[in-house]
């Protein structure tokens, strides 16, 4: 039996995943952000103030990846941090001004990465599309 990786949804979730990415990279770039810094922007346009370990639980990344991402967004100017008032361990990440004033623009760069990958959709396919991404999302949590 011959395996043909355009079969397997694992192997075509990681192909469109490197696609969306690579649309937003170019955008995300002249902002001055990374695609994978976006779920932080993300996060924390939501609700700024957050701890690490809040953003992990929110993120579900591995810590030394998000380590590394708060670094890359501090020394950028994005995010700063600050002693939490009542754990001496943690800190509190909140977005800079600057950071809060890319969330417009980024938002626009994150819709138009979509829109050129989902170029030829009809409006109902493309929403077909995001509501099984969604469900095979909540069902690979389960695992």
């Amino acid at each position: 039996m011959v395996f043909n990786r355009s079969h397997c949804a694992t192997y075509l979730s990681g192909q469109l995943a490197k696609g969306f990415s690579r649309s937003l990279q170019s955008r995300a770039a002249d902002l001055g952000f990374s695609p994978g810094q976006f779920p932080v922007l993300l996060e924390l346009w939501q609700e700024d103030g957050l701890t690490q370990k809040q953003l992990l639980d929110r993120l579900e990344v591995e810590q030394a990846t998000l380590a590394n991402t708060l670094v890359r967004m501090e020394r950028g100017g994005l995010i700063a941090r600050e002693p939490h008032p009542r754990d001496r361990r943690a800190q509190i990440i909140r977005l800079t001004e600057l950071g809060r004033e890319l969330e417009r623009q980024a938002v626009e760069a994150a819709a138009e990465a979509d829109a050129v990958l989902f170029e030829g959709f009809r409006q109902f396919e493309r929403e077909l599309m995001m509501e099984y991404m969604r469900m095979a999302i909540d069902n690979a949590r389960k695992l």
